[in-house]
């Protein structure tokens, strides 16, 4: 009996601690769009199949198109209103070539040291034109960037909007990775990062039962088997931000939504840019459909823009612009 006491009072910590989200996931059928959210759903279309359709692969391989997504994503900030800082650099391998991460900054008012960044990377893996993977980040920094400039309201914090690059082997997890060279200039500057939010492979849903996976067995006896929702993930050094953000979320969006805090080791956790600020002791988490573990397309030559459910992306946009306002605000 004193063991099972033991065991049900760590079976009940760890719920508590990483699965235990506050607020609930939304239920039911979905409210019909917003005329804004109309608006976004044609806008993300566009300009995802501008990205991934008109420019296509875009990586370290493919150089030339990479710098065509760099300047169309530089244009459509500046057509927003920013000015567009570049922060270049030289990778270790590919010392010839010059590499981007693109930022945009509305800088706060009374807590302008705390800053909040939303970031996405931009480049696509090898072989694909990575139109979920990671084109509906990189789309929604674009949409998200656009709603924030016509915001009437000042922001409080320092919000930042950066479209990473190199995210993708050969540099993923390495020191050459875009958002780990971002990161690590950030804490280089002692700049105080409350929190990160990295918007990843954001496009695919499904209503079929069955469609959602997990990398471990168990956690399809907690978190739903349909694939219609968005994900909040995190480490457990980051399990304030991830609550304090899925609160939000469901506060004020009917969409489900599913969030979690686990041990980076687990495979997928850090399956991203969030991962580079962990490197770097900042709080961060991820925002996903889960990609290869609903996405039949991941990182193949198939991850084309007709895939992604721009109806549902749209919604996504919508509620994280209201979440990220709560932030910053």
């Amino acid at each position: 009996m004193i063991v099972l006491g033991i065991l049900v009072f760590i079976l009940l910590g760890i719920w508590k601690t990483m699965i235990m989200m506050p607020g609930k996931s939304y239920r039911g059928e979905l409210p019909p769009l917003t005329a804004y959210e109309e608006q976004l759903k044609i806008d993300l279309q566009q300009n995802l199949e501008q990205l991934s359709g008109d420019i296509g692969e875009h990586n370290y391989y493919l150089y030339d198109n990479l710098q065509a997504a760099e300047k169309f994503l530089v244009s459509s900030l500046e057509s927003s209103g920013y000015k567009v800082n570049l922060h270049g650099y030289n990778t270790q391998d590919i010392s010839d070539r010059h590499f981007n991460n693109i930022e945009v900054e509305i800088p706060g008012t009374d807590k302008a040291d705390e800053i909040i960044v939303i970031g996405a990377h931009y480049d696509s893996v090898l072989g694909s034109p990575g139109a979920n993977d990671n084109g509906s980040g990189a789309v929604a920094i674009l949409a998200l960037a656009q709603a924030f400039s016509e915001q009437k309201q000042t922001l409080s914090r320092t919000l930042r909007l950066v479209e990473f690059v190199n995210e993708e082997p050969p540099f993923f997890w390495t020191d050459d990775m875009g958002s780990l060279v971002y990161a690590r200039k950030c804490r280089d500057r002692k700049e105080n990062i409350v929190g990160m939010l990295s918007l990843e492979t954001m496009g695919y849903y499904s209503e079929k039962p069955g469609s959602q996976q997990y990398p471990l067995g168990l956690l399809n006896l907690v978190y739903p088997i349909t694939g219609n929702f968005i994900a909040f993930i995190g480490n457990m050094s980051s399990s304030q931000l991830v609550k304090q953000v899925i609160r939000s979320f469901r506060t004020q969006t009917q969409f489900p939504s599913e969030g979690a805090t686990l041990p980076d080791s687990i495979s997928g956790v850090g399956w991203s840019d969030h991962w580079s600020f962990w490197q770097v002791g900042y709080p961060a988490l991820m925002v996903t459909d889960t990609a290869p573990f609903r996405y039949p397309y991941y990182h193949s030559s198939e991850d084309t823009p007709d895939k992604v459910n721009y109806e549902y992306l749209a919604r996504v946009v919508a509620g994280l612009e209201r979440v990220i306002l709560e932030l910053a605000s």
